[in-house]
């Protein structure tokens, strides 16, 4: 019944694929159990509050996309929009955090509406297939640079912005010895490589002590009532001119936030159809109630993990993935010591390989087109400079109507696409 239900065999999948791949995804996302609590919480969140929060969110949300749209994808709080609800928003504009939750929720409602009326998905299906593989490209060097920095193997430099890291460094040996190890297991066909990669990272870790071992097994499980119910409170305070500005922020970054890690995701596992996404209106529909329970748990807006290819370079291709990856986050609740072991160094090579397989999806842009070579270009290279796919997004949708337009293409352009360039150069206009 459950393989009939997950279409393993039109998938070409398994039980012991899926749950490796389900494993190998939250080992990648863990982070966010431990990072998410960090931010939010100099804002005056109670931090095991946010620990709890966090954690269920992404359970719940997860669990939906699974069983709602069988897509192979993680969902938890936003990098990102997290550090734009602390530091942009409470702490810039000096918006309470109660408040700024509340837009959080407003934001999810206005995600649902747009989910059931397919204005979300009428907007991907009709970006051109150009510009699709330039953001599945893009978030493949996003990605890499993601793993790259965790690692210590890039830092940051006040005169270059960008260095090469201290390889004397013991972390950032681990992660190298770790990146090594995951290339000769994958080009030795191991199935799963990936994941072994990180568990053999882990031990090595373990044994030069470079990680820690865990004080404790289990912990207990922190109260979630700070923070649980309080955007109900504050409703009322959604009309000013600054929190709707702070509600539209929210509302476009996670949009192509949770986009463009859609149509990578489903570019990377094969799911991609006549340049459509199949059940995308359900997988958006799962991701925006997410968002609307984790602003009701107390954690800031949800998305669809782009580390989800880290399971899907292991074999993931149905929601029985995100099942697994749901359990590994309950468990998660009563195992959170044992959390301390999957350090960003661990999971540091997973995130580089898994960028260059997917930034492949390059080769597939018609390069010979010079319509679409720097809106596609302009797209790859601007998510990992901004450290945002939104805003890689973006600037490619302003200047690929633009450039269809000086080739006197018009009529080969959706009007949405004109919609969204205005849209765009309002909200760089006006926003940012």
């Amino acid at each position: 019944m459950i393989k009939n239900y997950f279409q393993f065999s039109e998938r070409n999948t398994s039980f012991k694929q899926e749950s490796i791949a389900g494993i190998t995804t939250f080992l990648s996302m863990a982070y966010i159990l431990v990072v998410n609590p960090v931010i939010l919480s100099q804002t005056g969140m109670d931090k095991g509050a946010l620990f709890t929060a966090t954690a269920l969110s992404a359970i719940i949300g997860t669990l939906l996309i699974g069983l709602i749209a069988n897509y192979p994808i993680g969902i938890a709080p936003s990098m990102g929009i997290n550090a734009f609800f602390t530091f942009t928003v409470c702490i810039g504009m000096k918006i309470d955090w109660e408040i700024a939750l509340t837009g959080v929720f407003i934001a999810g409602i206005l995600f649902m509406v747009l989910s059931l009326l397919k204005i979300r998905e009428k907007i991907i299906n009709v970006i051109p297939q150009d510009l699709k593989h330039a953001i599945a490209g893009g978030i493949g060097f996003f990605v890499a640079f993601v793993g790259l920095k965790n690692a210590g193997i890039v830092t940051s430099n006040e005169a270059t912005f960008v260095a090469i890291g201290n390889f004397r460094s013991a972390p950032t040996l681990l992660a190298a010895a770790g990146f090594i190890i995951t290339i000769i297991l994958l080009n030795k066909g191991v199935k799963g490589g990936i994941f072994y990669g990180m568990v053999l990272s882990t031990i090595l870790g373990v044994i030069f002590g470079v990680i820690d071992t865990p004080k404790a097994i289990m912990g207990s499980i922190p109260s979630i009532e700070p923070s649980f119910g309080v955007v109900f409170s504050h409703i009322d305070t959604i009309f000013s001119p600054k929190v709707l500005i702070v509600i539209f922020t929210f509302l476009f970054v996670a949009f192509f936030d949770t986009a463009g890690a859609l149509i990578a995701v489903a570019s990377q596992a094969g799911l991609m159809k006549n340049n459509e996404i199949p059940n995308a209106g359900k997988a958006l529909l799962a991701d925006s109630m997410s968002t609307i329970v984790g602003s009701i748990l107390g954690t800031s807006t949800t998305a669809s993990f782009v580390e989800s290819s880290a399971g899907i370079a292991v074999g993931g291709r149905t929601g029985f993935t995100s099942v697994v990856i749901s359990v590994c986050f309950m468990i998660s609740l009563f195992f959170s010591p044992v959390l301390s072991i999957v350090t960003p160094e661990v999971t540091a090579p997973a995130l580089i390989i898994v960028g260059a397989l997917m930034a492949t999806e390059i080769s597939k842009i018609n390069w010979s087109n010079f319509a679409v070579v720097i809106p596609s270009f302009v797209t790859i290279i601007m998510m990992p400079l901004t450290y945002s796919v939104a805003t890689g997004i973006a600037l490619g949708f302003i200047l690929y109507p633009i450039s269809m337009i000086a080739m006197n293409k018009t009529k080969e352009v959706h009007p949405i696409m004109y919609v969204l360039c205005i849209t765009f150069i309002g909200y760089f206009a006006y926003v940012i």
